[in-house]
């Protein structure tokens, strides 16, 4: 269950998120990654690692402590690379095989999960597009073990689809300046990818050393929920980068499986938090709750309603699942073939998962405390974490919008726009 057990804390190791100290950049990897041989192999050592993690995480989420080790060892173990294309050394798993993944992770920490989401979506669009020497040199740094953060988001701007960011051409460089927020994963990054655009408007890509000059990381992320995700804000000032590092984005202006990409890891970590959270609730239930005096029984376990909504959860939840996997599907077949018409069923059935995994993150670690009763809720346990992290991490794009795009596609034949949260 995680409970939280702990004890001293040498914060000089183990740094603290929200702290806004300054954050020195973690060296990189001294030996490559391990590069994940099938997609049976990327199931087993995530699950190796989500064994591990779950060990720490209720303390790391109440002390708010970056997840730094855990973070090395699974940039090390292969899964960070598992989307680079076998033409250029990668293991290409199914990307029903990546959210398969993404939920085991979260499963045991959605922060540690979230981590990685930022780069697999980077890596994907790299494949998308990417020059030949651009795939070479980006995929070869993840196969190394480097990490890719992110510097996307803007707080300011009117739509999260409006970016501020300027990106200026000058000779063999491009000059970047803006200011980012949600930057999930460039506090422990290696390379920060920041989205701009130029004096045309077009985007571009541009992958900066996490320690270049001008470019400020803040650890200042303060939500309740997915603490440990370290999301805070990314100042830009002058940041000059070589021109073959500036990726310009093609990919939302036709068909193309970006938009699914993204949006399936999110609804895997929220999977993920679901399982996580009905473990849990089934482990206290057995252990510690009381059954109800009117039931008649003589453990919580065998309350008739208890094991009604228990029922219940896990149906839902074997709901969902399987609609992750029918939607990671649905990718590999657009991804094969882009076209409208599969790039559009594919976004479809992400939005379909979308919703669906929404819907059980909320609701049971809303019930995880009805059935557990009321001594779930000491600090001592840390389970209020999974509801914090469901009720954060759902709001990533709002689901009410899911439900539009799926009537409008089957009712009326409108294909779904394309975009990084669709």
């Amino acid at each position: 269950m995680g409970s939280i057990t702990d004890t001293t804390i040498d914060y000089s190791v183990h740094p603290r998120v929200n702290s806004t100290d300054p954050f020195t950049p973690r060296p990189r990897p001294v030996k490559p990654a391990h590069v994940i041989g099938s997609d049976d192999e990327a199931i087993q050592i995530a699950e190796t690692l989500a064994a591990s993690f779950k060990v720490g995480a209720a303390l790391r989420d109440r002390e708010g402590l970056l997840p730094i080790a855990e973070l090395d060892a699974y940039s090390q173990s292969g899964l960070w690379s598992i989307n680079v294309p076998k033409a250029y050394g990668g293991p290409e798993v199914s990307y029903a095989t990546l959210a398969k993944v993404i939920a085991i992770i979260a499963a045991a920490d959605p922060a540690i999960a979230q981590i990685t989401q930022n780069h697999l979506a980077i890596v994907a669009t790299v494949d998308l597009d990417g020059t030949e020497e651009q795939k070479k040199l980006f995929f070869g740094w993840a196969l190394e073990g480097i990490r890719y953060g992110n510097a996307f988001s803007e707080l300011k701007s009117k739509t999260v689809a409006d970016f501020e960011t300027k990106v200026v051409h000058d000779g063999d460089e491009v000059i970047v300046n803006g200011e980012k927020f949600y930057t999930t994963g460039a506090l422990l990054a290696h390379i920060v990818p920041i989205v701009g655009v130029d004096e045309t408007g077009q985007g571009w890509l541009v992958f900066a050393d996490r320690d270049a000059p001008g470019l400020t990381v803040t650890n200042n992320w303060s939500s309740f929920g997915q603490r440990t995700t370290a999301s805070g804000s990314v100042k830009i000032e002058n940041v000059r980068v070589p021109k073959a590092r500036a990726l310009k984005v093609t990919s939302f202006d036709h068909p193309t499986v970006g938009g699914p990409v993204s949006q399936i890891i999110q609804s895997a970590i929220d999977v993920g938090i679901s399982r996580g959270t009905i473990d849990d609730t089934i482990e206290f239930v057995g252990k510690y709750s009381r059954p109800w005096i009117d039931s008649g029984k003589a453990t919580a376990g065998e309350d008739l309603f208890t094991i009604a909504q228990i029922g219940d959860l896990k149906i839902k939840l074997h709901a969902a699942e399987a609609l992750l996997e029918i939607a990671g599907h649905a990718i590999d077949a657009a991804r094969a073939n882009p076209t409208l018409e599969t790039v559009s069923e594919a976004t479809i059935k992400t939005g379909e998962s979308k919703v669906l995994t929404t819907e059980i993150a909320i609701l049971s670690t809303n019930k995880l405390f009805e059935l557990a009763g009321t001594r779930s809720t000491l600090a001592e346990h840390g389970l209020d974490r999974h509801w914090r992290n469901a009720r954060v991490h759902t709001l990533h794009d709002p689901v009410r919008w899911k439900f539009y795009h799926v009537g409008n596609y089957y009712l009326n034949g409108v294909h779904p726009p394309r975009h990084a949260w669709n």
